[in-house]
């Protein structure tokens, strides 16, 4: 089974640092929720990339978004099956109402 690399774009990098922060300060009772969930998530896209479901964003193509379930959040990424590359663009809370901006 081919494994694939995940790579974080730097706006999802910034996302996790302040997502992860926030969830310790305030989530007392679950505070290791998002960082169980999204290496969970890291994990399922090394082994499954195409798991996510197409998300079309105009002008951009092959974005996808997987759930993470437990803490709302959504990762979207596009998938370098050549490369074997996850590229993840974004993680963005599901309340929002509208998709992150993506390059």
């Amino acid at each position: 089974m081919k494994r694939y690399r995940v790579e974080f774009a730097p706006e999802a990098r910034d996302h996790v640092r302040t997502i992860g922060a926030w969830w310790r300060a305030e989530r007392p009772a679950v505070r290791d929720l998002f960082r169980e969930e999204l290496a969970a998530t890291i994990q399922l896209l090394r082994e499954a990339p195409l798991a996510g479901v197409p998300y079309d964003v105009p002008g951009v193509t092959g974005v996808r978004r997987v759930p993470m379930f437990r803490c709302r959040y959504r990762v979207f990424y596009t998938v370098d099956e050549e490369g074997a590359v996850v590229r993840i663009h974004a993680v963005w809370h599901a309340s929002r109402g509208h998709g992150p901006p993506l390059p």
